[in-house]
């Protein structure tokens, strides 16, 4: 029996072009707050309720998980980005891109209002959390937060103009496992905040591992 060989160009070209803004009517919520809206096809606005945060027991040696997240289903590897402006007030508001596995494994990332500045902030999960900030200089009115899954990892983005990102984390995450990705607001010691979400979309992006399969298969013929 003759093998069939699909050439890697005709996997690629599969996946070309599929860059959509996520549906916010079709996204389902975690924690869903008594305030919220979506203001047009790619404009999501809520109030972030208070007292709310992700958290898993490092260093304060509590958990919490009641943090509202607005999410759609994905699976295999994508790139999710999204602008955000947040009306922050207090000490760890919080808002940006969340994927989530489930409660002991999630990453979240942002921006995080510390002592009057703004950071960008991520916290990866894996049974307990750690918490990574570089604080900007400047307090920008919006910023991008970008995220790539590849394989058995998500590599974290920041930009203030949407054109020139720059990394700011790499981290682990389990592959070949659909996971929630969306978008989410803490207000850990606050009274709650306005958080405004634009432009959120999800590229989904040829398996590195079917590539390479492919292009193997291809050197055979």
């Amino acid at each position: 029996m003759k093998k069939i060989l699909i050439p890697a160009l005709l996997l690629a070209a599969a996946f070309a072009g599929n860059v959509q803004a996520q549906s916010l009517e079709k996204m389902q919520w975690f924690n869903e707050p008594a305030e919220w809206k979506i203001v047009n096809d790619n404009k999501f606005e809520m109030v972030v309720p208070a007292q709310t945060d992700y958290w898993r027991i490092a260093h304060y040696g509590f958990t919490v998980d009641d943090a509202p997240f607005y999410y759609a289903l994905y699976g295999g590897e994508f790139e999710a980005k999204v602008k955000i402006t947040g009306e922050y007030v207090t000490t760890f508001d919080q808002m940006g891109l969340m994927i989530r596995q489930d409660h002991e494994n999630w990453i979240k990332a942002g921006v995080e209002y510390v002592d009057g500045k703004q950071n960008v902030s991520a916290v990866v999960t894996h049974g307990t959390s750690d918490w990574s900030v570089v604080k900007l200089d400047k307090a920008p009115k919006s910023i991008w937060i970008k995220a790539v899954r590849r394989l058995d990892a998500v590599e974290i983005f920041y930009s203030l103009d949407d054109k020139e990102y720059t990394m700011m984390r790499t981290c682990w995450l389990k592959d070949n496992c659909p996971v929630m990705v969306g978008l989410m607001g803490a207000c850990p010691d606050g009274k709650g905040f306005k958080a405004i979400f634009e432009d959120f979309e999800v590229k989904q992006l040829p398996d590195q591992r079917r590539l390479e399969w492919a292009k193997k298969q291809k050197t055979q013929e």
